[in-house]
């Protein structure tokens, strides 16, 4: 009985050290899952305390005091202009505004030179700029009664002019190349106005002259919507806007010659499917930083922007070491430098070496991993997540390689769309949507203007009048 006793005994602590076991191991598989979750968290959140300007997608004014000037002092080189470098230096004109002679008045001897005497030595011109006013010009309307017949006849001002006093197209011109293009706030713009020329131009005669603008060039944005949709290379970008104290986005489709922009509270395929957008009507090289928006156009060739991918994976470099990542960064510069002959001819070497470094990079890689509790995609890794996009885009990463026409970067949609930031950190925002219009379609135009090398003051002169030079190359 006492041996049954003890077997027994020994059975039940068997079990009990089993089940315990069993418990560990449960709360072992738990540990490890949570040290994984923390330690790709900390991963993340360093990788964040990282991030600069220069290793992720973050602008440069991000970067702060901490931020390395452009011109390094240890960079030696030739002072002054650099060989290419287009100079804007002032040179002397043919038909001066004014002359002022400069002549000696008597000899030391005592003798007086006449005209006949004097001979011009040389010339030196003053570019200055004269006291501005307003011009202002008064139309007298006459009247007359027929002496024959008695019927009163009146005289017809221009059309435009329709009131006692008004603000001439210079002005509106004026007010809305400072308002829209160079950020000026309306308030600062009447205070300009009152220090240059003596009138305080009200803020609502600012407003008004913009929807103006806006309304008269709506024609000529329908002619750059149609421009860049017909070309072979369309850049295509997007950032963030307050409008109303909601989340808008900006949206820009732009050529080498055309720009178009315009505002929608979407910022994926509900905005780039409107009829706002002209990427349904596209369908050569759209270069865009591999926003999955852009993949749903299928009808058009994609070209991912070779700078987005430098800085990850340069953040790839600073946070994790990773080797793979140095390889494909100087890789991908190589083939930025290599002239464009040379790559065609390498191709498959190109490819080949490229799909090397992606199988290197995805085995050093963690896998995907699922986190305990929570729906939803697998957790990756910045370097997984990198180097499956990668993979999945081969093709249209190496488009800059193998097609001339196509840039390395989509800095030309940047550049477009940067102007918006610079009026956001003035203005904090827009307080309607329809301002943001306005906004978008006169920066549309100006951008365009400034491709084209037109006078923007001109060219807005020209669109108050009913036409300007985008209109007039359809007519």
């Amino acid at each position: 009985m006492d041996k049954n006793r003890d077997i027994q005994e020994f059975i039940e602590k068997i079990d009990s050290l089993l089940k315990r076991v069993s418990k560990l191991e449960l709360e072992n598989t738990k540990l490890q899952r949570d040290v994984v979750e923390l330690k790709a968290e900390n991963t993340e959140l360093k990788a964040r305390l990282n991030s600069n300007s220069k290793n992720s997608s973050k602008p440069p004014s991000s970067d702060g005091y901490k931020r390395k000037p452009a011109f390094s002092k240890k960079k030696k080189g030739k002072q002054g202009g650099q060989k290419g470098h287009k100079g804007r230096t002032l040179h002397q004109v043919e038909n001066p505004d004014k002359i002022i002679k400069c002549s000696p008045d008597k000899c030391s001897c005592g003798h007086e030179f006449t005209k006949d005497q004097l001979e011009l030595s040389e010339t030196r011109q003053l570019f200055d700029l004269p006291q501005p006013k307003l011009e202002v010009t008064e139309y007298q309307i006459h009247k007359a009664i027929c002496p024959l017949c008695g019927e009163l006849h009146t005289g017809v001002s221009p059309k435009n002019i329709n009131a006692p006093t008004q603000y001439g197209n210079g002005v509106k011109a004026y007010a809305v190349l400072l308002n829209v293009h160079f950020k000026l706030p309306f308030k600062k713009v009447q205070l300009l106005f009152g220090d240059l020329f003596g009138y305080s131009i009200n803020e609502s005669t600012v407003y008004s002259a913009s929807q103006q603008c806006y309304e008269k060039l709506e024609k000529s944005e329908d002619i750059i919507k149609t421009k860049v949709a017909e070309g072979d290379v369309t850049h295509a970008d997007e950032t963030g806007l307050w409008v109303e104290n909601k989340l808008h986005w900006l949206h820009t489709a732009t050529s080498l010659l055309y720009t178009y922009l315009f505002v929608h509270a979407k910022r994926g395929g509900e905005a780039l499917e409107s009829d706002k957008s002209v990427l349904h009507k596209f369908s050569g090289w759209l270069v865009h930083d591999c926003w999955s928006s852009y993949f749903k156009f299928k009808g058009l060739k994609h070209a991912i922007c070779g700078a987005h991918i430098l800085r990850e994976l340069e953040g790839l470099i600073e946070n994790d070491n990773s080797k793979w990542a140095k390889k494909f960064k100087a890789f991908l510069m190589s083939i930025y430098k290599m002239p464009f002959e040379e790559r065609v001819k390498r191709q498959q070497i190109i490819e080949s070496k490229y799909n090397h470094i992606c199988n290197a990079g995805e085995k050093s890689e963690p896998p995907p991993i699922k986190m305990p509790g929570k729906r939803g995609r697998y957790k990756r890794t910045k370097g997984r997540n990198l180097v499956e996009r990668l993979i999945r885009e081969q093709h249209a990463i190496l488009a800059f390689a193998f097609n001339k026409d196509v840039p390395f970067t989509n800095n030309l949609a940047e550049r477009d769309i940067r102007p918006a930031k610079v009026k956001q950190k003035i203005s904090n925002g827009f307080r309607t949507f329809t301002g943001a219009e306005i906004y978008a379609r006169i920066e549309s135009f100006v951008s365009t203007s400034r491709k084209h090398n037109r006078n923007i003051f001109s060219e807005l002169c020209n669109t108050f009048e009913g036409n300007n030079f985008i209109t007039e190359m359809t007519s």
